[in-house]
């Protein structure tokens, strides 16, 4: 792996997200009706354990869809002084995203 490998530079990974939050909304359209999603639940890996390579996780979690998209408009919707928490709302932008990863899964 070389140096620049090592680095994660944030105008490449916005760059990344636009492209792919682009093809999504090209695939679904600009609103997802998750009234009509197979799912709502799905396993999830405690964040601390899901790094700690040292053991093997004996936990899994439950998140919920639903929950997540409520929690990203919540996070739209705060005021800008409000305090953002990385762990909490990228945890629940991970869930959406993956939503969107299982909608385009081959069937």
């Amino acid at each position: 792996m070389t140096q620049s490998e090592h680095v994660l530079r944030m105008a490449d990974l916005r760059r990344a997200c636009s492209v792919l939050l682009d093809e999504a909304e090209r695939r679904f359209g600009d609103e997802v009706d998750l009234s009509g999603a197979p799912v709502d639940h799905y396993w999830s890996l405690d964040l601390a354990a899901a790094f700690d390579m040292s053991e093997t996780p004996t936990q899994l979690g439950c998140g919920q869809v639903s929950d997540d998209v409520a929690e990203i408009g919540a996070l739209v919707r705060r005021a800008p002084e409000d305090v953002i928490a990385l762990w909490h709302d990228l945890d629940h932008l991970t869930g959406v995203l993956r939503l969107l990863a299982h909608l385009d899964l081959p069937r």
